[in-house]
Parts: C-alpha cells; sequence; structure tokens
C-alpha cells in the first residue's frame, strides 16, 4: 500500500492566535510539508486544484508537482482533485503528458467535479452537468492520452478534427487516473468501466457509506472484466491528530475542528470522530483505526491524511508528519503487507504500468463488456 498526504490549501486564521498566513506564506508552507513527506519515507503527496478563496492550491497543479519533483527524488506527486468538469481535456492531456516527462513518471491524478459551486459559470459550465461533464471530458481525456489524429464530436466542447495531442504520454504510458467521488455512483460506474482507481475521500462519511461506493466501484470492475474484486484498485482518505496521550491531542485540536471552514459548526468533535474515519488521540490508536478501515473497504492500495487544515501552525503539522511516517506508517506497512491476501494487485506506478503496456496488459475501456459488442 502507498502511505501519503493531502493538502487543499486552504488559508485559514489560526483560531487561537487569530492569525491568518498570507497567501505566499501558506504556498511555501506547502512545499516545507511536501519535502518533509519525502524526508520522512511516505510515498505520496496530493495537493488540491481550487480558484477560489480561502484557498490556494493551485489552480494548475502540473507546475507544483514539477516544482516539487525537482526538490524530491522519489516521492510521487498526485492531485486531490483535478477538476474534470471545468478544466478543458485538451489541456489536461497536455499539461499532466508534460510534467510526466519533467518528474519522470512520478504522477498520477485524481479527477473529481469539486465541491464549489460558483467555479462551474466561471469557466462557461453548468453545475447542473456536472456528471455528463465528468463522462464526457473523461472520455476524450482518455483517448487523447492513446490515440494520435483525434477525432471528436461531443455536446460539451468544440470539435477535434485531425488532433494530436502533444507531447505524447512518457513512454507512450498514460498517467494512471483515479476517479474520486464521495457520493456519485454514477462516478465509480466510470472508474470501473475503463478499468482505473477509485479514490474514495472518506472522511465527512460513515463506514456504511464508504463501504458501499467502494463495494459497487468493486463489483463492476469485475463485471467489465478487469479482473476479480478484490483486484480493483482503491484509495481512501483521512484525517489525524496526534499526541503522546490521547487527552492533550483533542485538547489542542479542538480549537480548530471547531472553526474548521469545511466542518466548523457542525457535530461535535467526538460525534464526528465516532462517524467518520476523523482519528484524533495517540499513533497507536491512529494505526488501530487505520487497520479498521479493511473491514468495509477491503485490501485496497493508497491512503492518504488530510494533515495541514483548518489553521494548523506550520510547526505542528511538520511535527504530525514526523509522527506519522515514523511512528505510525512503518506499522501500517508491516500489518498490511501480513494481512494482504495473495494476489492483492501493487498500487499503481509508472514502471508498473510500462511492464502492464509490454505485456499487452492494459486494460480496455468496457472490457470484456465492449469487446463483446
Amino acid at each position: 500500500m502507498q502511505f501519503g498526504i493531502f493538502s487543499i490549501g486552504d488559508v485559514t486564521p489560526d483560531p487561537t492566535t487569530g492569525r491568518a498566513p498570507s497567501e505566499h506564506e501558506r504556498i511555501q508552507a506547502t512545499v516545507a510539508i511536501a519535502q518533509k513527506a519525502e524526508e520522512v519515507g511516505l510515498d505520496v503527496f496530493a495537493i488540491g486544484q481550487h480558484h477560489n478563496p480561502p484557498f490556494v492550491a493551485p489552480a494548475n497543479p502540473p507546475i507544483f508537482m514539477a516544482h516539487m519533483a525537482a526538490q524530491t527524488e522519489r516521492l510521487q506527486f498526485s492531485t486531490a482533485t483535478t477538476l474534470i468538469t471545468t478544466t478543458d481535456p485538451v489541456r489536461l492531456a497536455e499539461d499532466y503528458a508534460y510534467v510526466q516527462h519533467l518528474t519522470g513518471g512520478r504522477i498520477d491524478l485524481t479527477l473529481g467535479r469539486g465541491n464549489t459551486g460558483p467555479v462551474y459559470p466561471w469557466f462557461g459550465k453548468d453545475i447542473r452537468a456536472g456528471i455528463p461533464l465528468a463522462v464526457e471530458n473523461y472520455a476524450l481525456l482518455h483517448r487523447l492520452w492513446r490515440e494520435e489524429d483525434v477525432e471528436w464530436q461531443g455536446r460539451y466542447r468544440t470539435p477535434l478534427q485531425n488532433f494530436t495531442s502533444t507531447p505524447r504520454p512518457l513512454d507512450g504510458v498514460a498517467p494512471f487516473v483515479w476517479h474520486g467521488s464521495i457520493r456519485s455512483p454514477e462516478i465509480a460506474e466510470q472508474a470501473a468501466y475503463y478499468g482505473d482507481g477509485f479514490f474514495h475521500n472518506n472522511i465527512f462519511w460513515n463506514k456504511e457509506h464508504t463501504g458501499r461506493m467502494v463495494d459497487l466501484y468493486r463489483e463492476r470492475f469485475e463485471h467489465y472484466g478487469h479482473g476479480t474484486a478484490g483486484q480493483a484498485i482503491v484509495g481512501l482518505g483521512g484525517q489525524v491528530f496526534m499526541r503522546r496521550n490521547s487527552q492533550d491531542a483533542v485538547r489542542e485540536f479542538r480549537p480548530y475542528f471547531d472553526n474548521a471552514p469545511v466542518y466548523g459548526g457542525g457535530p461535535s468533535l467526538e460525534d464526528f470522530t465516532a462517524q467518520t474515519p476523523l482519528t484524533v488521540g495517540t499513533p497507536e490508536q491512529v494505526i488501530e483505526r487505520t487497520l479498521s478501515f479493511r473491514e468495509y473497504a477491503g485490501d485496497y492500495q493508497r491512503q492518504l491524511f488530510l494533515m495541514d487544515h483548518a489553521g494548523l501552525p506550520l510547526k505542528t503539522v511538520l511535527e504530525q508528519i514526523d509522527m506519522l511516517g515514523e511512528e505510525v506508517v512503518p506499522v501500517l506497512r508491516r500489518e498490511v503487507a501480513a494481512r494482504a491476501p495473495e494476489g492483492t494487485p501493487e498500487p499503481p506506478t509508472h514502471e508498473l504500468l510500462k511492464a502492464r503496456r509490454a505485456e499487452g496488459r492494459e486494460p480496455v475501456p468496457g472490457g470484456t463488456q465492449q469487446q463483446e459488442r
């Protein structure tokens, strides 16, 4: 399993001091957080895509990916998420193939619709067409990475005639795609149809909902002939805050939780931690809770944690990442490896995808269902 962290780049005042970082400070802090992730041995750093305050996550994540790849050696970069509905597929094909070359293949991306309604009209789109946009735009992006001289006619962009996206993907291998959704079964279906990964950022949802979404994706992945349900590629989100004893963790984290822009003013910290994967406590409690995700999601390939949300100061975030990388993840790696049944698929990397392509084992959209037609 790959372990890592993701950031949505929110600029939130620290509720204990009232001070908000400047945009420049927040961007530089994100760089420091990604560097720390590599330093402590994590596998993945994922950055969000936003176009509106209070976020400074890049509107074009490949810029951040290229910058960070030049400062790291092995960390893989992903997105949390790439807005497939309001970003032109041609631009996505070009930008992510280019950064794939710059990073030596150390990138993948998670496609999503986002949760900020005003973004749609800013880019000339209608939020009511969110699902059809996601479906059509990815159908084009998928072709652009795999075909030259593409002929395209759709509902939501101008037609393409004999169009070739450049540069072509590194080694002829398209970047791996996760389809991210927390509530839309159509997106789980889309991920299964293409044989891609499904990322359920379950930080706001109970385990029953998460289990249903993952089960749907696994069932449809098998239906399309890409492998057994257990061979489907699944990623999960999570959020943790740790101290040496749980009482200190709760006391320190509570003001940040209570004032967080996405869940402040809602359920209490105690209710939220009981109902969602948020874990506030000791490293041992984080290990135990994270291992329990397998009970409803099965054996999965990527676990990402949100560490820098809600105004937490950089010093605290870096301390948290130290604990995650030095105390939590090594134990999780051993336990996951010991418990994974034979045949559990490896996490996707460029080298793995290149080997599969050489062996003729790339997924075909629709799988055996498409071949039968």
